[in-house]
């Protein structure tokens, strides 16, 4: 331990979450471009993620302004990015996201599709899949927003099926819609647009799109650390590993871009933080929140211990270590919720926060039920708490 350095409290890392998150009523986003910068990213492969996370951080406004963003102004986009995860991102912050990490996806699912045609043995090559990615945007510049179902009607190639692991004891048949729609929107060709149904649906139409300008990825990687360290700092390397997925190589090129400064722990750990950003931290006013499964605050770090008792991880993660809905108290996540069958918003606390704490998350869930209003939400990874609140 370096007595040093600066240090920095677990009640400080509390307060830089509640501001800095945007999660304490006086410093909510205005915009669902703000509410996604604070954190950088937010989950996007449950489709109420997005829509919860950013309702958590926003001001004012409902499901509609949120759909406004993702499918009318386009100032919030997803991208199969981070951990080879669905993000949602601002669209300022997309070429960064595109080159540092979603570059790499694509280019390892065209060769891994690639292969897959090659062992099927229907002689399907490089040259059969460009021509069925032009068809589909064809189809798509001709007849509109499309779902998958609707453009392999259009699309013959794209009702052929393939065989994986042939002559193996998990060979399988499947379709190659599926997979021709994942790399075209893993190239950025084209983007989810309106789901049928509600906005909790995941059934999306697509629609053709411009790729991403090109960034050079050493330039890219650096904006995304540096934008992630501001918001969850301090942190450390394996923090910002586990976050993006990147080499271990690639984390240390990209945070001795942006120059980080070493502070001290309780525990007398060493973490770091943006240059300069050593100083206090303002303590926001006592805050509560309930926010959705996979929710960026609870799935930045990959030691969440400041916020999070390590003995109540069992009741809040699924068996594959994704974070439940949780109700947060000051920064630190003290119980779990759920919506029921009927709209009403349930929650257990696990600890004993206090009663203001009690008034305070029993508003958030009278509020979070009234923005909710008809709209029913199961997350898609179920964990043990969630399942007993709405049994």
């Amino acid at each position: 331990m370096n007595s040093a350095l600066p240090l920095i409290s677990t009640a400080e890392r509390r307060h830089r979450l509640g501001r800095r998150h945007r999660l304490a009523p006086s410093v909510r986003a205005a915009t669902v471009p703000q509410a996604a910068d604070c954190v950088v990213a937010l989950h996007a492969t449950d489709a109420s993620t997005v829509f919860l996370s950013a309702r958590a951080r926003l001001a004012e406004g409902g499901p509609e302004v949120i759909e406004r963003a993702l499918y009318e102004d386009v100032s919030l986009v997803r991208l199969l990015s981070m951990r080879n995860t669905l993000f949602a991102v601002s669209a300022p912050l997309a070429p960064y996201v595109d080159a540092s990490t979603a570059r790499a996806i694509a280019a390892k699912e065209r060769r891994t599709l690639l292969k897959h045609l090659a062992e099927d043995g229907q002689g399907l090559d490089a040259d059969w899949l460009a021509g069925a990615e032009e068809a589909a945007l064809a189809a798509l510049d001709t007849a509109g927003p499309a779902t998958g179902s609707q453009l392999s009607a259009a699309v013959p190639a794209l009702r052929l099926k393939i065989t994986l692991g042939r002559g193996k004891k998990y060979e399988a048949r499947t379709g190659i819609a599926t997979r021709v729609i994942r790399l075209l929107a893993a190239d950025g060709r084209i983007r989810r647009d309106r789901p049928r149904g509600s906005w909790t649906s995941s059934q999306y139409r697509w629609v053709h799109t411009a790729p991403w300008p090109a960034l050079p990825a050493s330039e890219a990687r650096a904006e995304l650390a540096g934008r992630w360290l501001r918001a969850y700092g301090p942190a450390t390397e394996a923090d910002l590993a586990w976050w993006t997925g990147w080499t271990r190589t690639d984390v240390c090129k990209a945070l001795a871009a942006v120059g980080p400064d070493p502070v001290r722990l309780e525990d007398g750990a060493t973490a770091l933080v943006s240059p300069g950003d050593t100083g206090p931290e303002p303590a926001p006013e006592p805050w509560a929140a309930l926010l959705p499964g996979l929710d960026p605050s609870g799935m930045g770090w990959a030691d969440r211990s400041f916020h999070l008792d390590p003995a109540h991880r069992p009741a809040l993660f699924d068996y594959a270590g994704n974070i439940g809905p949780t109700v947060w108290w000051n920064g630190e996540i003290v119980g779990g919720w759920a919506q029921r069958a009927d709209g009403e918003v349930v929650w257990r606390l696990l600890g004993r926060p206090g009663r203001a704490a009690e008034e305070a998350i029993a508003h958030e869930a009278a509020r979070l039920a009234d923005w909710l209003g008809a709209a029913r939400i199961t997350p898609r990874f179920r964990t043990p708490l969630e399942r007993e609140l709405v049994a």
